[in-house]
């Protein structure tokens, strides 16, 4: 029966963090009857599922939602990789920066770890929007356009033109595939668009798995070389941290959660 409290109690807690977004420690427990370290010990769990991310005195929601389900159905085997990308990216981010974010599944994950944070977020994701905008400390500036259902994304002409108006300090970008040749993905439209974010980035940061390298795509975005820093997991092999390095790219390889620090390779100062 104790079980079976606990198991009603954290879904009840799930709901209410959903519901509202933010929600401070004591009123969570006011609510449900509890005290707050009960609250914490179930907001633990919930956090160690990634649908929540607790903060100094309380709580944000970071799951997904009842009408933005992009990515529930694509987990795949690399997404562990894709979160553990994530979240170390997120380290890259600085308080108060000005930062990009396309719509990717791995950019998902990062804006995951950016919620709470003060921060301009550009975005012309539909779903990262959703996620950010339960954050007040978060000025978040939306990219419209023509949205494609499957990612939820603005791409298109508007989206291109507003792009072509901002200035972001950092740009962090997914893409399909990565080869000698550069960085590709599979949208033609989708990658104008990106073309447009890279126009508009002081620096541009690419987050891609290891399966990503060596698999070219529909559409070239840009070369190796017009990329600052990418954000891979640790399998990537040494034949690409060499073409990275020969190409002047900051690579970081983010290690899955409890194995171990990140991995930093610099491009020499003459790069």
């Amino acid at each position: 029966m104790a079980g079976s409290t606990s198991k009603n109690r954290r879904e009840r807690l799930r709901d209410l963090v959903q519901g509202r977004g933010f929600a401070s420690l004591g009123e969570l427990a006011a609510t449900l009857g509890v005290s707050e370290s009960t609250i914490r010990r179930d907001l633990e769990q919930l956090e160690n599922k990634g649908t929540v991310r607790r903060t100094h005195g309380g709580v944000f929601w970071t799951g997904g939602s009842d009408t933005l389900r992009v990515f529930e159905t694509r987990r795949d085997t690399d997404w562990s990789a894709k979160a553990a990308i994530g979240e170390m990216a997120a380290a890259l981010v600085e308080d108060h920066d000005t930062i990009l974010l396309d719509g990717g599944s791995t950019t998902y994950e990062l804006a995951r770890h950016l919620v709470g944070r003060p921060l301009q977020v550009v975005t012309n994701s539909l779903p990262v929007a959703h996620l950010l905008s339960s954050s007040e400390s978060i000025d978040l500036v939306i990219i419209g356009g023509c949205v494609r259902g499957r990612t939820a994304v603005a791409i298109g002409p508007m989206a291109d033109s507003m792009l072509h108006s901002i200035n972001v300090g950092k740009a962090f970008l997914s893409v399909a595939g990565i080869t000698d040749r550069g960085y590709f993905n599979s949208n033609m439209m989708l990658v104008e668009s990106e073309k447009a974010m890279l126009s508009s980035a002081d620096r541009a940061i690419v987050v891609a798995d290891s399966s990503k390298f060596g698999k070219v795509s529909l559409s070239r975005l840009c070369g190796l070389h017009e990329v600052h820093t990418v954000v891979t997991d640790s399998s990537l092999n040494s034949k690409w941290k060499e073409h990275l390095h020969l190409a002047g790219t900051e690579v970081v390889l983010a290690a899955p959660s409890g194995e171990g620090a990140p991995d930093r390779i610099l491009p020499t100062a003459s790069e």
